[in-house]
């Protein structure tokens, strides 16, 4: 009998022992359990959640960035640029230097009809009828002044006097200043002007960084900057 009372209180101190040092688990709401705790995944990422709320699930830091929108990285696009009139060899020079911005299809050029000055005529302007005319041709004889023409077209210019052409501005100038020395007044310098072809380029869908590179080239020549459709 004593022997079984004393098998008996030894098991129950192995089960009290166990119990002390976790092994049979918790049968109490509320106690810590420090092993079952060390061997959970992501303890650190544990929220405590209100009652009544749905459960917040956690969210790798590639999902939880914002996302970058191609508006947000390009900028607004600027639907339709043109830049012209462009003479031949003005165009060849315009597009060399649009050449390195690779604009492919964004880019296309179109021919229009124009004027294009040819030469510069160092005239005195319409006198009104011919007797005006021959009056101020005898004048121009009396100055010394032997190479004119009258000019009696039906032209704006008709009754003009010419006193030459010449294909650079510089060169008439030249013949401006001389005549001035000979006493010549009411003479001027007018530029002759043919049609000709010139070439509007036209830049579509591009971002305000091209369209700053592309006036900046075009602030390079004579050429105009405008907004198209």
């Amino acid at each position: 009998m004593l022997k079984l009372i004393f098998w008996t209180l030894l098991g129950l101190n192995a089960v009290l022992f166990a119990y002390d040092h976790g092994a049979l688990g918790s049968f109490k709401a509320g106690e810590r359990e420090p092993g079952r705790i060390k061997n959970q995944i992501n303890t650190d990422k544990l929220r405590l959640q209100p009652a009544g709320l749905p459960p917040v699930l956690p969210t790798s830091p590639e999902a939880a960035a914002p996302a970058v929108t191609e508006t947000s990285a390009t900028g607004a696009l600027i639907a339709c640029t043109e830049i012209g009139n462009f003479a031949a060899a003005e165009a060849r020079r315009f597009e060399r230097q649009v050449a390195p911005l690779q604009l492919a299809d964004k880019q296309s050029q179109e021919e229009v009809a124009g004027q294009e000055i040819t030469s510069h005529m160092v005239m005195i302007p319409p006198l009104g009828s011919k007797e005006a005319a021959d009056k101020k041709a005898a004048e121009l004889k009396a100055q010394g002044v032997s190479n004119f023409f009258i000019m009696n077209d039906s032209s704006p210019t008709k009754w003009a006097i010419s006193l030459g052409v010449f294909k650079s501005e510089a060169a008439a100038q030249t013949l401006m200043a001389a005549l001035k020395k000979q006493g010549v007044v009411g003479a001027k310098v007018a530029g002759r002007s043919s049609a000709a072809t010139r070439l509007v380029y036209r830049f579509r869908n591009i971002d305000a960084d091209t369209r700053a590179k592309l006036d900046a080239i075009a602030a390079k020549f004579t050429a105009d900057t405008r907004t198209c459709k």
